[in-house]
């Protein structure tokens, strides 16, 4: 009996000790929590901010043409095709030239015809001879009834030659003046003439050389529309050359700040093809009216540099600035603390915590601009442990290092 009372009491005494220790354990912890947590804080800092507005822009050649030939004929050879650079002057294509050919051959030989006919050689086009063979007999026939006319006048006075001889002679006479002064006309209508001819032979050797298609300029072929063999119209297409540099940055400025683009004003702009780049261009022209259904003001831009990341086509998102030098209170973008859709900040002041829910604004190379109001300049906001924050926490602020 007394060995069970004993047992019995024992056990009373082990599970009261047992039963002691979680209290101990709970008070400790609330020791413990009493103290404040330690957080690093930096400074809220006033800085001069850019005001900016992000467009959707795109990015176009500089000269975009489709090339075309002004003969018609066949295609007998092709030179460029697609994705192919290409150089001013550059032949892309070729026209079989035989008919052309033949065509200027004849042009030639009927002007060096008419050159023939007034004593030139080929090649005299430009000289106006002083007389021709027509020119020299006319004048030598002038000569020759001039000397029997005034031979005849003299003799009808004294009777040695008859009245109707006279007459006769002075109708000869002053027909070899209008012979003579036909041949001179006669020049003149044949000077026109070789002018007409030499200009067919100057267009018949045009069409001769437009047998053979160049490049326009320095490009890339974007498209090739015909192949060897084929016969052409006049003017049908034939390549597509593009200039894509310096490339066009085309963008529609909103109304509400259309006043403050100019010509001169540098845009810089981003794309998902070169991502973290950032390029810069030139305005250079401004639509002098703006768009009258979207309210917009269409600007177009030169790129500063060349880069083969950029091509003509590309969408870009612009970042246009609309205001400059401005001051904004600015806390590093460690300090921000997201959480269902709300942004918060932390600021510490004489050892507790202050909760302020704000909307950011932009982010400048590691620090968001805040609201009006929200955040002084030397404030000090946390930094680190912002999940473990509540409002009115006791925390222990340790100045983060820069």
């Amino acid at each position: 009996m007394k060995t069970r009372c004993s047992s019995l009491i024992i056990a009373v005494l082990v599970a009261a000790g047992c039963s002691n220790k979680p209290a101990q354990s709970r008070v400790e912890a609330a020791a413990k929590a009493d103290d404040p947590l330690e957080v690093r804080v930096a400074l809220a800092e006033t800085r001069r901010v850019e005001r900016t507005i992000a467009v959707t822009g795109s990015l176009a050649p500089d000269e975009t043409v489709t090339v075309s030939a002004e003969v018609a004929g066949r295609v007998t050879a092709i030179h460029a095709d697609f994705g192919q650079a290409v150089r001013k002057g550059e032949v892309v294509a070729e026209l079989d030239q035989r008919e052309f050919a033949l065509q200027l051959e004849r042009s030639r030989a009927a002007l060096a015809q008419a050159l023939a006919r007034i004593g030139l050689m080929p090649g005299q086009e430009e000289v106006t001879p002083e007389s021709t063979p027509a020119i020299r007999q006319a004048r030598a026939q002038l000569e020759d009834a001039r000397f029997k006319y005034e031979n005849a006048a003299r003799l009808v006075k004294t009777g040695d030659v008859s009245r109707e001889r006279f007459t006769e002679l002075e109708k000869a006479y002053h027909a070899r003046q209008a012979a003579a002064e036909a041949t001179g006309d006669e020049l003149r209508t044949q000077l026109a003439s070789i002018q007409a001819l030499r200009a067919e032979a100057r267009l018949a050797e045009k069409r001769l050389n437009d047998c053979t298609v160049r490049a326009p300029f320095d490009g890339a072929v974007t498209a090739r529309l015909v192949s060897p063999g084929q016969y052409m119209r006049e003017n049908t297409p034939i390549v597509t050359v593009v200039k894509t540099h310096p490339l066009r940055l085309r963008v529609d400025i909103p109304e509400t700040v259309s006043g403050q683009v100019r010509t001169g004003s540098t845009l810089t702009f981003t794309t998902d093809a070169a991502p973290g780049a950032e390029f810069r261009a030139v305005v250079r022209e401004l639509n002098p009216a703006l768009d009258a259904r979207s309210r917009s003001l269409t600007a177009e831009a030169r790129l500063t540099a060349a880069d083969g990341r950029l091509r003509p086509g590309m969408f870009v998102q612009v970042r246009l600035v609309v205001a400059g030098g401005a001051g904004a209170v600015v806390v590093p973008r460690e300090a921000l603390y997201r959480v269902a859709g709300l942004t918060k900040i932390f600021t510490v002041r004489d050892g507790r915590v202050a909760e302020h829910k704000i909307t950011p604004g932009p982010d400048i190379e590691g620090w968001v601009e805040m609201p009006a109001g929200a955040v002084r300049p030397g404030d000090e906001v946390a930094v680190s442990r912002l999940a473990m924050l509540v409002d009115g926490a006791r925390v222990k602020a340790v100045r983060r290092e820069k």
